[in-house]
């Protein structure tokens, strides 16, 4: 039988060689997590927050100096959990002077405004209006 490249024989050969399953279990340094570990509490911190931005939103804010506080946050969260326990698809939030969009099955705010830069106060497309 030919040898390939002078060192193995067969396929069989090449693969014990440099695709051997080690039997050693991998260990994780003190002080490093391993991808579970991380993965775990990216998902956590991810479903402490219930309400996402989406990227024209968050233009939106930054375009508008709409800076929200936690206690805001928590309840345009709170709107949209109204929201979709009545069912609506395209949810206007709104929570003292700002006026947001909610996609609530995707759970994302779509846009955002201030009350002062809307005339006519008319919005389109939705389904229903939370008032917090």
């Amino acid at each position: 039988m030919n040898k390939i490249s002078n060192q193995f024989s067969s396929i069989e050969q090449v693969t014990e060689q440099y695709l051997k399953k080690n039997s050693q279990s991998i260990t994780v340094p003190e002080g490093e997590w391993s991808f579970g570990e991380i993965l775990k509490q990216k998902q956590s911190a991810s479903e402490s927050s219930v309400l996402k931005f989406s990227k024209h939103a968050s233009m939106r804010l930054r375009s508008r100096n709409i800076e929200l506080s936690t206690e805001q946050k928590e309840r345009l969260e709170t709107g949209a959990e109204k929201a979709e326990a009545k069912g609506m698809k395209e949810s206007l939030v709104i929570i003292d002077s700002y006026s947001f969009i909610v996609n609530v099955p995707n759970k994302t705010v779509v846009t955002a405004m201030n009350h002062t830069e809307s005339d006519e106060n008319i919005y389109t497309n939705i389904d229903g209006a939370v008032i917090i």
